[in-house]
């Protein structure tokens, strides 16, 4: 079972008023008290940019045992942030579950979506939702699972604030009932799975749940806040305890584990730290650091081959995020990251002019090695 302390940081933001110089030693202060301006210039203006970060040290005791400590900076699941293509992991590792519950198929089974002209397999959907965040790979798990069993899947495993209600940069994104699956057993039998019809989605309820001035529909300026009620909802500590559960399976009881195999488990580890050179991916375009902002994220250089970085990015409608669990096999050294900034200066969205390279990432990349120089020099407890 999980050993968790957690630490607030009220203090933090009168850090920046106090003439006198206060010495702080919560990691996630000292990471944004970075004279940086990549951190300055976020912390100088908080105000506009929705930050919340979750850092979790992990050290592991004398009998091997995981110890999680916790600290979090403005996290509140009532703060609405767009998840965007974050949402692409938990339907990943709902659609291995799945496949574990249905006679005669398996990751490798070919298939494609009705109406599709892609045949594929899930492995390989798989693999292209952490090498590129690829949009229709996520859109065909989806309609493998439908909205009520991810929901729900995700409920009985004690996974709260979370709510994923449609698909990603498609037409019929947020349409009920799935599309069916034509699934190849073998050379001479397939399988066609049902449609499903999911309940309806009802909007949510939360603080920052209409966003900016206005925004762009057809490309009609439309001059009130954008409406973000029906689109997915995947809270920080959700996020986090998605991948804890991912990479620590054996800190949760059974019931609150996803249901994979040793090798499916495999796979997807594998999978989430590939670099999109290693994936079949030209690095011209694929550069390490396209889907990983922590630490590298503001650089096109590669990453070394000690750090394994297993993380979702998301980035969309102004809103950058990245969960991450970052390791260092050289150092010894392994974290917990999730940390979402909004980035909208002028508050229109869906015009395609927000900060994401000139502040977003390099905000992100800054406090990945930020909060890696202090684990690099912290004395591992006992």
């Amino acid at each position: 079972m999980q050993i968790k302390h957690t630490f607030y940081i009220f203090f933090l933001l009168t850090l920046f008023s106090c003439k006198e110089e206060v010495k702080i030693t919560a990691p996630l202060a000292d990471a944004l008290a970075s004279q940086s301006p990549k951190i300055k210039m976020v912390m100088d203006s908080l105000e506009h940019y929705e930050v919340q970060i979750k850092f979790t040290q992990i050290d592991r005791n004398n009998t091997k045992e995981v110890v999680f400590t916790d600290y979090k900076f403005q996290v509140n699941a009532n703060n609405y942030f767009y998840p965007a293509s974050t949402v692409k992991l938990p339907i990943a590792v709902l659609a291995l579950e799945k496949l574990n519950s249905l006679e005669n198929l398996d990751m490798n089974s070919v298939f494609y979506i009705e109406g599709d002209t892609l045949e594929t397999t899930f492995a390989k959907e798989i693999s292209k939702i952490f090498a590129i965040s690829d949009n229709e790979a996520y859109n065909r798990l989806f309609e493998f699972l439908g909205q009520d069993e991810i929901n729900q899947k995700l409920t009985e495993k004690g996974i709260n604030n979370a709510r994923i209600s449609h698909r990603v940069s498609s037409p019929n994104a947020d349409n009920i009932t799935t599309k069916p699956l034509i699934i190849y057993i073998n050379d001479s039998t397939i399988r066609v799975t049902d449609r499903i019809i999911n309940k309806p989605i009802k909007p949510l309820n939360l603080q920052g749940i209409k966003k900016g001035t206005g925004f762009y529909e057809e490309d009609i300026l439309i001059n009130k806040p954008f409406d973000f009620s029906l689109k997915n909802y995947y809270a920080i500590d959700a996020q986090h305890e998605v991948l804890k559960r991912i990479i620590f399976p054996e800190s949760f009881e059974p019931s609150q584990q996803f249901n994979i195999t040793e090798t499916q488990r495999a796979f997807l580890l594998n999978t989430m730290h590939s670099l999109p050179r290693e994936l079949g991916y030209t690095a011209n375009e694929y550069y390490d650091s396209y889907v990983k902002f922590f630490m590298y994220g503001d650089s096109h250089e590669s990453i070394p081959e000690n750090i394994k970085i297993y993380n979702k990015v998301g980035y969309a409608h102004g809103t950058l995020t990245d969960c991450a669990y970052i390791k260092d096999t050289l150092n010894n050294i392994e974290f917990l990251l999730t940390a979402t900034i909004l980035v909208n200066k002028n508050g229109i969205f869906n015009d395609d002019t927000y900060e994401f390279d000139s502040i977003g990432i390099p905000f992100l990349a800054q406090l990945g090695r930020e909060l890696y120089q202090q684990e690099l020099g912290r004395k591992k407890i006992k």
